[in-house]
């Protein structure tokens, strides 16, 4: 029998992108979601391509139940579901409490008691908090800014509670801005990237929060898959138990990504190449600058980042072009 996945959050931008790479190199993939954020559309072509080696559970990572059912007979947990947005963790802070640490809680109780393998999970770079120093290396972080951040810094102390606790093999990926195909443009809370895509396709001006020259490392779909797998795959008994930061290690800022967009959208709609930004207040919650130190990964897991910031903004361009 081939090895078995849950993936936690699947029908998901990042976990629908694992539950495909996983049944493509022979997986056989569980997928848990309550469709809150996730999309039926993601999943529907998994469910025609794997008939045999898929399988769809919906539930909610609040209910113990369907996390118990879920976990059963799984080797390894991707756990991907989760509220994410600092915006909306500051709107609803008591919903992305319940979800992010409660149903984090649920899902180690009920991979602890299904004697899971590893539990791989999401971490997240709002971690860093207001730590200033830069690049970002895994042992030194600030405080948390918002409700979201705080959420994702106590998964990481559970996790460890639970590595120490009860033998638990974890291991804790901080993503840093993830973006590509399948990741929604729509709704109050989508990422900068596809709603700056949309905005120029649709001819209208995107909006930069302050002047532009705040940083991130933003970071393509495949490097993320790439991280988990080594995550999920690794024969090392020093990389376990351990948080990693998944990112290119590359800073790009907001009037960069400005310029990126409309030279990619510009080769397919000369018109884009003319639409300038607006200019609004700086967002509550974010940090100035986010870049990632990826030796520790580099080291212990053996990862090699494949994807720039270019090359993946023009894969995504591509993807968003042909789909939207």
């Amino acid at each position: 029998m081939s090895t078995k996945v849950l993936v936690t959050g699947g029908a998901g931008f990042i976990g629908s992108n694992l539950c495909e790479h996983l049944l493509e190199n022979g997986y056989r993939v569980r997928c848990l979601d309550n469709f809150a954020t996730g999309k039926w559309q993601n999943i529907i072509p998994l469910i025609n391509r794997f008939p045999e080696t898929f399988e769809m559970q919906v539930g909610d990572i609040r209910n113990l139940e369907d996390c118990r059912k879920a976990t059963e007979g799984v080797d390894f947990v991707m756990h991907e579901a989760a509220l994410g947005s600092v915006p909306r963790s500051i709107n609803d802070p008591i919903t992305t409490n319940d979800v992010n640490i409660g149903g984090f809680l649920n899902m180690l109780v009920a991979s602890r008691d299904a004697c899971v393998k590893r539990f791989i999970f999401a971490a997240s770079s709002s971690t860093y908090g207001d730590s200033a120093s830069l690049p970002k290396v895994e042992d030194v972080i600030g405080k948390p800014l918002s409700p979201y951040a705080i959420t994702k810094y106590v998964d990481e102390l559970y996790a460890d509670v639970f590595a120490r606790t009860y033998g638990t093999e974890y291991i804790g990926l901080r993503y840093f801005n993830v973006f590509g195909r399948r990741q929604d443009p729509h709704g109050a809370y989508a990422a900068v990237i596809p709603l700056f895509v949309k905005k120029f396709m649709n001819h209208e001006a995107p909006n930069i929060n302050g002047d532009g020259e705040y940083s991130r490392d933003f970071t393509y779909i495949d490097n993320v898959i790439q991280m988990n797998m080594l995550a999920m795959t690794t024969t090392n008994p020093t990389a376990v138990n351990q948080i990693y930061n998944t990112a290119f290690g590359e800073r790009t800022t907001l009037n960069q990504l400005v310029n990126y967009l409309r030279e990619f959208l510009g080769q397919k709609d000369g018109e884009i190449l003319g639409i300038e930004p607006t200019h609004g207040p700086n967002r509550a919650g974010d940090i100035p600058h986010s870049l990632a130190s990826i030796d520790k990964a580099r080291n212990l897991l053996g990862y090699n980042p494949e994807f720039s910031m270019r090359l993946g903004l023009k894969e995504a361009v591509n993807w968003y072009w042909d789909n939207l």
